[in-house]
């Protein structure tokens, strides 16, 4: 039998348990705003490259390559042979990623420069696409794999395209861009790696 007193401690309890569901999205957003302001913080203060995620790849072989060719550009398939003996940047491009598009004359000046042997991984694209992209902007590469449901990324342990690994004659990955090279992360990044693995000095 429920009594007055039942009755009246009913809608207290109800009240707290509203009050504290209401609760529950001001703390997800408190937890995200904090974890925001953290990242922008670390990036004006400390000068901190939000690009610039860290690999656990990165003093590891590369992934086994075995990736088809891309039909109708006269490229070689994408295989660990075409990358051995070879300092290599393995560059992940789609023809849909507009970075990728303002990175393209970066990455045909450096095919220029004789420096890297430039080769790609074609991501969750169409082959007429690429075929167009690269008719349009230029081939820096030396030879493409197509990766049409993005499994060969998922092994590279790709976050976002693009992005490109500079990998040893030995097949050892040596650094890591993630996002399109710009002037900064060429000359802080890239061409120090270059020249470390090159044995030459920087300075």
């Amino acid at each position: 039998m429920t009594t007055d007193a039942d009755n009246k401690d009913q809608p207290k309890s109800g009240g707290t348990a509203r009050y504290l569901l209401a609760l529950i999205p001001l703390i997800v957003f408190a937890c995200i705003a904090l974890a925001v302001g953290k990242v922008m913080y670390d990036q004006e203060v400390h000068g901190t490259d939000i690009s610039a995620i860290p690999s656990a790849l990165i003093g590891t072989k590369a992934p086994k390559l075995a990736l088809p060719p891309l039909a109708g550009s006269n490229l070689p398939a994408l295989t660990d042979d075409a990358i051995r003996g070879k300092l290599t940047l393995v560059n992940v491009f789609a023809s849909w990623c507009i970075p990728c598009r303002d990175e393209h004359p970066v990455l045909k000046e450096l095919a220029k420069s004789g420096q890297l042997n430039i080769v790609a991984i074609n991501y969750k694209d169409t082959s007429e696409n690429a075929l167009r992209f690269l008719g349009e902007l230029g081939n820096p590469y030396n030879a493409i794999g197509i990766d049409p449901n993005g499994s060969a990324a998922i092994d590279w342990g790709v976050y976002g395209i693009p992005e490109s690994y500079l990998v040893s004659p030995d097949g050892t990955i040596l650094y890591k861009q993630v996002g399109p090279f710009t002037p900064t992360s060429l000359k802080e990044g890239l061409y120090p790696a270059i020249a470390k693995a090159r044995g030459k000095s920087t300075t």
